[in-house]
């Protein structure tokens, strides 16, 4: 495939670190690929994308995924994940890091294992977890970075497999292609994807598609809503709520894009009670339609992207707090 002149000027951005990339993969016979926890469309895209192409151009290899499940991706849009034994990391591999900025977000933790740690991501980080990273903080999903390597891997062959995977990933965390972190590159790679023989209508159906059941859910938000003074919008979701709705914390941000063309909202939150023993609190995910919200979210304890970002309240006692720190941005 012809690639468009987008896509060779990144590769020669990122020449030196995709050399060595592909210097070690060649080395390790075993390697493993990992991604964040409570993962999104992207983590797991991403994720398995690569994990499909290592296994179509490294036959010999032992390639492996690991991480927790999603409760409505998998097995409906990805297998379930492998569960290695501790006995498995004793031996050298490799550690392919892809979509988290931390090491408290990998999924798994024995990526310290392994004799060598590579990293491809578009989030900020606050600490060294690769020896060379291929970071870029304005590409609209790791999808994005990881394809570009891949097409820009000379002899490589991209398979229609894989390249579902990249795309749900792609047009997972770039809205669709309308968060405004989409760009010629982002379109070239879309391009690159579909130019493998995808149907992006199916992708699409399988991502998006719902039940009658999640219309409740959907009446819920809508007759429990709330706008602040300067178009902040934002619902809640208690424990009890989601008990009787038949939902998890995962799927309570389902929803936030409700808001996303309606005139005089400037952004919106889902606010969901994760009741887990270990970190009890309320998780918020938030959007925005130009304003970046992402030092709103990296001040309550979270990070994400200028129109897409997540955060976390500790109990309701802060929510008038938080929601006055996204509506002062509009004031």
């Amino acid at each position: 495939m012809k690639l468009d002149q987008s896509v060779k000027d990144y590769g020669e951005k990122f020449k030196k670190e995709y050399s060595l990339l592909r210097r070690a993969i060649r080395r390790y016979d075993r390697i493993v690929v990992y991604r964040h926890s409570k993962p999104d469309y992207d983590a797991m895209g991403t994720q398995m994308g690569l994990v499909t192409f290592l296994k179509d151009n490294f036959p010999n290899k032992e390639i492996h995924f690991v991480g927790d499940n999603h409760v409505t991706f998998t097995p409906r849009l990805f297998p379930v994940t492998e569960k290695l034994p501790d006995s498995f990391f004793a031996d050298p591999f490799m550690a392919i890091v892809v979509d988290v900025g931390d090491t408290d977000r990998i999924a798994d933790p024995r990526f310290q294992k392994a004799k060598y740690v590579a990293k491809m991501d578009h989030h900020p980080c606050k600490e060294q977890i690769a020896r060379h990273p291929i970071v870029d903080l304005g590409a609209a999903a790791a999808s994005e970075i990881v394809v570009d390597f891949c097409l820009n891997w000379k002899g490589a062959s991209l398979s229609k497999e894989a390249a579902r995977y990249f795309y749900i990933g792609l047009v997972g965390d770039s809205g669709r292609f309308m968060y405004s972190s989409t760009t010629a590159h982002t379109f070239a790679i879309a391009q690159g994807l579909i130019a493998t023989g995808i149907s992006i209508s199916d992708i699409y159906l399988e991502m998006y598609e719902k039940k009658i059941d999640d219309l409740k859910v959907t009446a819920y938000v809508l007759n429990h809503f709330a706008v602040s003074p300067h178009g902040v919008a934002y619902y809640c979701l208690p424990a009890k709520v989601q008990e009787e709705l038949k939902i998890t914390s995962e799927q309570g941000k389902t929803n936030v894009n409700l808001f996303s063309n309606i005139a005089g909202i400037n952004a919106w939150c889902s606010i969901t009670e994760d009741p887990n023993p270990k970190d009890w609190c309320w998780r918020v995910s938030i959007r925005s339609k130009k304003a970046d919200i992402s030092p709103i979210a990296f001040k309550w304890g979270g990070g994400g992207h200028a129109q897409a970002s997540g955060a976390r309240i500790k109990d309701l006692t802060e929510l008038d707090a938080f929601i006055k720190d996204l509506d002062d941005m509009f004031a």
